[in-house]
């Protein structure tokens, strides 16, 4: 009586929910250009931190730090693509896709910790100022400016719908922040002799990393928690998919992502008991892929039995065992009812 769009048999394609679809990764050109972003990071943070340290800037100091998380972000990215282009295998059945939002939650979090040390660091040097040499701070971070924003346009060129990429983008896109607050800063700390402007710049990094950080660790979590994308009100659609001809009722409906930009669906769906399952199935798998974009979909498609179809159309509660012993979520019939 059910058609499953995961049954196996002869010949299987993984039914019609996987049409069109690719576990693709990101190509060999994005680990280039996040390979180039790598490498001018790294040659300058070394400069950096000498001339930080002679100056006796903080601001300095703090932006080659962040420039070593940089650094770390974008190995991570590239570790995870790596991980993320093997194939499903074993008791990975999604493969290691999900290296990718680790490595994103990694980047937000050594965002958030490495503000709170800046933070502390900064408001120590606000209370009681060193010495700061404005011309070196002043020469250094507008090299830091010319440099990030290379590494920054590199990173662009690769595909920044990955969480994974957009985490080191972040990274650089702070960096770059930084860079500028400190020109700023040594240019005032050389004009007018305010050592504290070194500190205040330091600061209003601080507050870019933590809107970062935060943003980073927010979508990576609600991927790991399997949350529906951010652009998809399962209601909604659960109300869109029970609206169309001969279903009857749509329950057990998950809309979730697997890693960012690749989301994936599942849902039984009620259909009348004259009603044509499979082409139930079709019409509503294209109308995912078309209208949200989902094309990694698993629907269980039964008839609905007689009996079951008068309650369900008096709007009582179905109680149906043979079905779903314990549904979750809403049940979406095609007339009013609570979410």
């Amino acid at each position: 009586m059910g058609d499953h769009a995961h049954a196996h048999g002869p010949g299987h394609e993984h039914g019609g929910g996987h049409a069109g679809h690719s576990h693709g990764v990101s190509a060999d050109a994005d680990r280039r250009w996040l390979g180039i972003a790598l490498g001018l990071i790294t040659v300058f943070m070394a400069g950096e931190v000498v001339v930080g340290i002679v100056a006796q800037s903080l601001a300095l100091i703090s932006d080659a730090a962040h420039m070593l998380t940089d650094a770390v972000s974008i190995v991570l990215a590239l570790i995870a693509m790596r991980l993320a282009a093997r194939p499903a295998r074993g008791g990975f059945t999604y493969g290691l896709k999900r290296a990718e939002i680790l490595s994103a939650q990694a980047n937000g979090l050594t965002l958030l910790l490495l503000g709170a040390w800046l933070a502390y660091e900064g408001v120590r040097r606000l209370i009681d100022p060193p010495e700061v040499e404005g011309g070196l701070v002043l020469v250094t971070a507008l090299a830091g400016i010319v440099v990030n924003i290379a590494a920054a346009w590199c990173i662009s060129k690769a595909n920044r719908s990955s969480l994974n990429v957009e985490g080191a983008y972040q990274h650089i896109l702070n960096d770059l922040f930084a860079f500028i607050g400190t020109a700023v800063a040594g240019l005032i700390v050389l004009t007018t002799g305010f050592a504290r402007a070194d500190a205040i710049a330091t600061l209003v990094v601080v507050a870019l990393m933590f809107k970062a950080g935060y943003g980073l660790l927010h979508e990576s979590g609600r991927i790991f928690l399997e949350a529906a994308p951010a652009d998809v009100d399962p209601d909604a659609l659960g109300d869109k998919l029970v609206s169309q001809p001969a279903v009857v009722e749509v329950h057990d409906l998950h809309v979730w992502q697997i890693t960012s930009g690749q989301a994936a669906l599942s849902a039984h769906v009620l259909v009348e008991s004259g009603g044509d399952c499979h082409a139930v199935r079709r019409d509503l798998e294209e109308l995912l892929q078309h209208d949200y974009g989902i094309t990694h979909t698993t629907l269980q498609v039964d008839h609905t039995p007689e009996e079951l179809l008068q309650v369900a159309l008096s709007g009582e509660g179905t109680g149906d065992a043979a079905h779903c012993e314990d549904p979750h979520g809403p049940v979406h019939r095609d007339e009013p009812h609570k979410h």
